[in-house]
């Protein structure tokens, strides 16, 4: 190709939605749209938002695409559309059928980082990330010491959590003020401030080599955000959302049940303040049922009051009226009353007159229709008070679910006697009022200017539409209790549009703009519950600033289709997956095989070909805030081998803390500083070096790491067995290989059974050296104790490290034996003595000098079909003549009769000659005996590198297909003999 410029082709098919479909592209690609089959010969236009050259990407604003005929004439079987990628986003197009739209779909073009003074390229899957909790930095002064922990190990990003002001319960991620610098960050002598923020990232790209991203938080606000209170229509309150008075009402008696429980008041039904047990839980419902909703009666905000329904209706006709019903299926239901008054729904008079009509205009008469119309009313009535007792029952169990896991629950928080600090269940809205009496507190649901303050929190929803707000009319999501709720966060109600709530649009803008301007990048906190719509309009405007803006974002639908509705729509770069989520060695297999990227021995691949659907990119982690640390979860064995199986995934993050930590660290409770970096050989306190925890380890694999992204190590493979997981990077340009095996630790190997016995290992190829061997080992050192001021690791846990030695020098391997299996396959077994649960080696293998010698050959005579052969090419001196003649020439000798020998004929002409096509072992024989037999399969199994296919299995097993190939031609003499050769 001109230039060579990479190339895809997007064949379009008519009534083909492809709004779920994720389609990655990078900056400098060519693509081309082109018609499929069912749209050949019709008129189809092709729209776009990517901008055209010097325009600025507006994301409502379509442009149409003209149509390309490189023969000159109006043949739609090769003409096409382009567009030339150069921006990074995400982009949508669409095609119609004369006025009608057909079909469509969305491309996601990725950023280019750059890193150091010279603005040199950092690829994806390269990055290596550390977290830090923003507030456990200190005064900003002290940041670069604790910062440069990242360095020294090797990281090239740190992730910020949010450096903004921090709201009353002083988590990491519910912000008092968006604009306003954390005032912890300062001194007494010196204001920290957005400029002295953006220096020291400037300082750490250039000097450091270093990005730094923190999170935009768009879904909710501090409960005591000053700016709310000013402008509290930015909440879900009772005045903009009086659907949620019922859910306020009860959130409110369940907080009075709180106090009463905390004082003991319940002791005498069987509820002491320390729950304990089921006989305790089960009289807490009791209290619930028989108590509480009796006494709030939420069915009556749902249901029509009877008499003045009735006397409405016979009023209306002792008049006379008459209803005239337009619909027979039209059936008489209560109309929700819109504030939510108690008894304050009604019925449409209109189908009522036109349902129930008296037969004479007598008193008895209109009195038994009123009679029937009643009846019905409380009919309705009725399964209202049905569908609140479902609702009811719901909140109940979601209650006591929450109570079990808090108070009883081995793997809960354990939080202790029922108190107004730790309450019986997180409260669902704020309340900044006198505490009052439940019906006293019920008056001011109506009264706008209290009920404005009345806000309802955030939290999410287990298994709940990431598409759907929860806090919408329509959903009962509060009034069942199903939140997992955030009691120190508002959720921000933005509209559908910026007009619908000015301040707050205004205000997020402003915040996203700081945040582009001085970050590299952005992490979408809980993007799953933010309005798509608005992180659209957020990051379109953060685009303006920075186009090369890299976009992670925790994403937890559970759906991959649903994963791509946001990457595509919100373009984004990279979606957090968590490593600590594998329960055994076999799942962590897995994960390594759906991350890893390609597969050993995929096709290469031509700068022009089909654009095929991807998985969003992995910015896999070791561990996050959210996980239970390792200890906790797994074992401190298993924080190194996990750690290697995370690196050789592509993109890559270590989370929190370098160094083992006993506990997780809270973003909610820590208040403790990260420790500093001191190479010296004596440490205080709050100090850290390579000799601490695992550090010495994670450098090495921070180095291998970017390594082998930078060498174009692409294609992955795993092997798992039942402790132990190996993984394979390999490069198919120089066939160089790196093998990782690491024995997991997921249970406590001092008091789970580990075998001795490991299984040998065979690996093709030759070992060069081994890269590094790593074992976690137990030291004498006083036991753990919890430092008061920096966060701090187990002391008796460290890394035994050794880095590039041979074979024989390992401490790992007993023997490593030479084998020969076959005429072409080179393997070295493996024997292992200590590979210990913890532990991890790393071998770099190539192929066996004859198996590099005579790929380095065939690269040099594949050069003239493709440039991307030339990489690892070896000049042939010893080749017969034949191959020294380019083959285009050995090609233009063949007669037309000829070239449809070498390139077709089906199975009856070639049985004519005594032969037949090729048959596929498990599958079928080939449509024709030529190359284009061939080339029919590979056409679609490349673009898709489907190494199963049964295709595949008939290359790996032999030489068959290639003799095949050659011998039926040779038999034909000519110049036929000629191209076989």
């Amino acid at each position: 190709m001109p230039g060579g410029k990479e190339t895809r082709l997007l064949h379009l098919g008519e009534m083909e939605k492809l709004d779920k479909t994720l389609f990655r592209l990078e900056q400098g690609f060519e693509l081309q749209f082109r018609l499929g089959p069912t749209l050949q010969g019709k008129p189809v236009t092709v729209y776009t938002n990517y901008p055209a050259s010097g325009e600025v990407f507006d994301r409502h604003k379509f442009r149409t695409l003209s149509w390309h005929n490189p023969t000159g004439k109006e043949d739609d079987s090769d003409k096409y559309c382009k567009l030339d990628l150069q921006i990074s986003g995400s982009y949508q197009y669409y095609f119609s059928l004369g006025n009608e739209k057909s079909g469509g779909g969305y491309v996601v073009v990725d950023p280019i980082l750059h890193v150091g003074a010279d603005n040199h390229v950092l690829p994806l899957d390269c990055v290596t990330l550390q977290t830090y909790l923003a507030k456990c930095l200190g005064p900003f002064q002290e940041w670069e010491d604790r910062l440069k922990v990242a360095k020294e190990t090797g990281y090239n990003m740190i992730h910020f959590t949010p450096l903004q002001k921090l709201g009353i319960s002083r988590s990491c991620y519910s912000l008092a003020d968006q604009l306003e610098v954390n005032p912890e960050f300062s001194n007494h002598n010196k204001k920290c401030t957005w400029s002295d923020i953006g220096a020291l990232v400037e300082k750490l790209k250039n000097e450091w080599n270093m990005l730094c991203i923190t999170d935009v938080v768009y879904n909710h606000t501090a409960t005591n955000s000053e700016w709310l209170r000013m402008h509290p229509e930015c909440g879900y309150n009772l005045v903009n959302s009086p659907h949620l008075k019922p859910a306020w009402v009860l959130d409110r008696a369940l907080w009075h049940l709180t106090g009463m429980v905390a004082d003991g008041k319940c002791i005498a039904k069987g509820v002491p303040p320390l729950i304990e047990n089921d006989q305790h839980l089960n009289c807490l419902r009791k209290i619930i049922y028989e108590d509480i909703y009796p006494k709030i009666k939420l069915w009556e905000f749902f249901q029509v009051d009877v008499t003045k329904a009735v006397q409405q209706f016979k009023a209306l006709l002792t008049q006379g009226k008459m209803g005239t019903k337009a619909d027979p299926n039209q059936h008489l239901q209560i109309l929700q009353d819109p504030d939510y008054r108690r008894l304050g729904c009604t019925v449409d008079m209109n189908i009522a007159l036109a349902t129930f009509i008296p037969h004479s205009n007598g008193p008895a008469a209109i009195e038994e229709c009123c009679n029937w119309f009643r009846k019905r009313i409380e009919e309705l009535n009725a399964e209202q008070y049905r569908q609140t007792s479902h609702h009811q029952e719901q909140a109940v169990n979601c209650l006591v679910g929450t109570v079990v896991y808090e108070r009883i629950a081995c793997n809960g928080p354990k939080l202790g006697p029922i108190s107004r600090k730790h309450p019986l269940v997180t409260r669902y809205f704020t309340y900044p009022f006198k505490e009052l009496t439940v019906e006293e507190e019920e008056t001011m649901i109506h009264q706008p200017d209290k009920a404005c303050y009345f806000m309802a929190h955030n939290g999410w929803v287990m298994g709940d539409d990431p598409l759907r707000n929860f806090a919408e009319p329509g959903s009962n999501v509060y009034l069942r209790r199903e939140l997992i709720c955030w009691g120190d966060s508002v959720k921000l109600r933005y509209g559908n549009k910026p007009e619908d709530c000015p301040y707050l649009w205004a205000h997020m803008k402003k915040y996203t703009e700081i945040t582009a301007k001085y970050f590299h990048g952005v992490r979408l906190d809980n993007c799953h519950s933010t309005p798509i719509h608005v992180a659209e309009y957020m990051l379109d405007t953060a685009r303006k600033l920075r186009a090369d803006l890299y976009v992670v974002a925790e994403l937890f639908t559970g759906n991959e289709e649903l994963d791509n509705v946001f990457v595509n729509r919100l373009g984004i770069t990279s979606l957090i997956r968590e490593a600590m989520t594998a329960y055994n060695s076999h799942e962590e297999g897995r994960l390594v095989y759906r991350f890893g990227g390609e597969p050993v021995g995929s096709f290469v691949q031509p700068r022009l070909r089909p654009l095929m659907p991807a998985i969003a990119h992995a910015l896999f982690m070791d561990i996050t805030h959210d996980n239970e640390c390792p200890i906790q979860h797994r074992s401190a064995y298993d924080a190194l081998p996990n750690l290697k199986v995370c690196y050789f995934l592509f993109p890559r993050v270590v989370h929190i803390c370098l160094n083992f930590i006993f506990l997780q660290i809270s973003v909610v409770s820590e208040e403790r500083f990260y420790a500093k970096w001191n190479p010296a050989t004596h440490l205080t306190s709050g100090e850290v070096n390579f000799q601490t925890g695992i550090l010495a380890g994670r450098l090495a694999i921070n180095r291998l790491h970017q390594e082998l992204g930078a060498k174009g190590f692409n294609q992955a493979r795993n092997q798992v067995d039942e402790d132990i997981v190996a993984v394979t990077r390999h490069c198919p340009n120089t066939h160089q290989s790196v093998v990782a095996v690491c024995r997991t630790a997921f249970r406590d190997p001092k008091t789970c059974f580990y075998s001795k016995e490991v299984p040998e290992m065979c690996i093709p190829g030759k070992i060069d050296e081994v890269v590094l061997e790593a074992r976690t080992i137990e030291r004498s050192a006083s036991p753990y104790k919890k430092d008061l001021h920096f966060i701090n690791g187990l002391p008796n846990f460290t890394v035994e490290l050794r880095e590039h030695i041979q074979i024989k020098d390992s401490k790992i391997i007993k023997q490593a034996g030479t084998a020969i299996k076959g005429p072409n396959e080179f393997v070295q077994e493996i024997e292992f003595e200590r590979l210990t649960p913890g532990s991890v080696i790393v071998f770099r293998v190539s192929l066996d000098p004859k198996a590099q010698e005579a790929v380095g050959i065939l690269r040099s005579h594949l050069i003239q079909f493709s440039s991307l052969f030339k990489c690892g090419s070896l000049p042939d001196d010893h080749s017969a003549p034949v191959l020294k003649t380019p083959f285009s020439s050995i090609a233009s000798k063949l007669t037309l009769a000829e070239l449809n020998q070498v390139l077709y004929r089906c199975e009856a002409e070639e049985q004519e000659d005594g032969g037949g096509c090729y048959n596929i072992p498990n599958w079928s024989p080939l449509k024709y005996a030529g190359l284009q037999g061939l080339m029919s399969v590979m056409a679609d199994i490349r673009p898709k590198n489907d190494l199963g296919h049964p295709f595949c299995d008939n290359l790996r097993s032999g030489d068959w297909m290639i003799d095949y190939v050659s011998n039926r031609l040779i038999s034909r003499a000519g110049a036929c003999a000629e191209v076989s050769k």
